[in-house]
Order: structure tokens, then sequence, then C-alpha cells
């Protein structure tokens, strides 16, 4: 563990222990591919992934990493790697696998729960990745993800906000069955049209649209699709989320597979998501997981 002040993101012993045999493998099978007497990096991977959970929790810039991390240039080429040799999915797999089984489930979910978020995006975000979203008038990108019925996710697509939601959704639903085979269910909103649910059962699966109640006004909650929309909440506690700052679509993937990985951490080990709006008492130091 690092001799430094710790902060509200970093990762306690016993969230590191669920992560660290994932990476421990990771870098070993890198040394036994690099050349022979090359560099190694004399950063612990712990104190790695502590930096990026921190940006990704504060929403800071990668320059603006403090200077107790390692250097922020290190810290965004193993962000990097991760990302590209999906470390973050293999990750979140794991977890989400081990948080089933505690929870008295089966490993692997049976049924799931599509939605989508538009959010705007920042000034480096390439004009070519945006799009408008006319009905929700933003103009940025749109998460599409798919949550097990507890709201842990399973996949999650970035598009340009303009993507209609059962174009990326068809997408999404392809992958979910060749990834999860014993899904045979999925619930949907109305955003989603009827040639999905055809698409769907060609692949086996009963895509239902959960429809509100004509007459209903202001916020009612819908069957099974507010634990998706639970999800989305949650991601809203991690800053770098709140709006799309990534350059590259498969860092804001990564990104928020790497806010679900926190949760399910947390989740495993009991330990509480320290949120902005209650914070801890001034007598007290915030624990660092």
């Amino acid at each position: 563990m690092t001799t430094r002040k710790p902060y509200p993101s970093d990762l306690s012993d016993a969230r590191w222990a669920l992560i660290e045999p994932v990476l421990t493998a990771w870098r070993a099978q890198r040394r036994e591919h690099s050349i022979p007497g090359g560099r190694r990096s004399k950063y612990p991977l712990r104190e790695l992934l502590n930096a990026i959970l921190y940006v990704d929790r504060t929403g800071i810039p990668w320059r603006f990493l403090p200077h107790e991390f390692p250097p922020w240039e290190t810290t965004y080429h193993y962000f990097a790697a991760w990302r590209d040799e999906g470390i973050f999915e293999q990750l979140g797999g794991l977890l989400r696998r081990l948080a089933r089984k505690e929870a008295g489930r089966d490993q692997e979910p049976s049924a799931a729960v599509i939605d989508a978020q538009s959010v705007k995006t920042s000034s480096n975000v390439p004009a070519a990745g945006q799009g408008a979203d006319n009905a929700k008038k933003i103009v940025g990108r749109k998460r599409n993800v798919i949550t097990d019925t507890t709201g842990l996710l399973l996949l999650v697509l970035v598009t340009a906000a303009s993507v209609q939601d059962s174009v990326a959704g068809q997408r999404l639903i392809d992958t979910l069955a060749a990834r999860f085979p014993t899904i045979r269910k999925i619930w949907a909103d109305g955003g989603y049209r009827h040639y999905l649910v055809e698409h769907a059962a060609r692949l086996g699966i009963d895509l239902e649209i959960v429809q509100r109640t004509p007459g209903t006004r202001g916020f009612t909650p819908l069957p099974r699709r507010w634990v998706v929309e639970r999800s989305l909440g949650w991601f809203m506690i991690f800053r770098r989320l709140t709006r799309d700052y990534e350059t590259l679509p498969a860092s804001s993937t990564a990104m928020i597979h790497l806010a679900a990985i926190d949760l399910m951490t947390r989740r495993l080990t009991g330990e509480t998501t320290p949120t902005w709006r209650d914070p801890a008492p001034s007598n007290q130091t915030p624990s660092p997981g």
C-alpha cells in the first residue's frame, strides 16, 4: 500500500484483492513477451489503477493528475493498454459473476434490460463522432447499455447521439446473444422499434417493450426498466461520465466499465460509495475505499 495520504477513490485492501490477480497475470504475460533487457515499469499496478480511478471519479484531465500518483503519461499508457486489450471488460465480467453468486443467483444471467443515455461532449471530441438527439435536445454521444436484472453492467456501446436506439440496440443484442447465450429475455422502453423485437426473436430472445400507462403524469418507475435507469444514475457519481470527455469512443466505453468495476468491488466488500453530496464529517478521515 502506498504511504501517501489516501484519496476517497483509492482501492482498499479488500477491493484490490479482487482485482490484483487479473492485473498481475497481465503484467506477467507482458514481461514474458517483452524484449530481453527492456525497461520495466517501476510503478505498482495498484497505484496505477488508483490514478485511473481518480480521473474517472473526479473528472479531471489526465494532465491535472496529482503529483503523488505516477506521471500522467505513464498512467494514460496503462489505461490505453488495458482499454485496448479488454482488461476492463475482463475484470467487469469476473466481478459481475462474483456479485451474482454472492446474491444467490446463477453466475450467467438469463434476462437483461436495455436503455440509452445521451450526454453532451467536450470540445476535444471530434465533430464526426457526435450527433444530435433531437428528442432530448442534446448534441453529443449516446451510451447504449445492457444490464442484468440487478443492474450490473453486461455490455455498453458508445455512438453519436444521432444514432437511433434500435440501430444501436440491434448491434448490442447481436453481441449479447454471442457472449451470453443463456439470456432469453430483454426488457426495453418505447424508443425501441418493433423490428428489433422480431430481430431478437430470430436469436431466440424475447424482447418486451415496457410502455408507460396512458394518462400517467410525472415520474413513474416502469417495471423492470427502472433497473437500468438506476445503473445509469449510479454512473453519474463519476464526474468523468457527466459529460463525454473522451476523444475515442473506446475510451468512453472504458470509463463506463471502470465505473462499473468500482461499484461492483464496493458491493462485494460491503463498502459505501462516497458522494459529493454527503461528505464525511469534518472530524473524521474519509475511508480510502
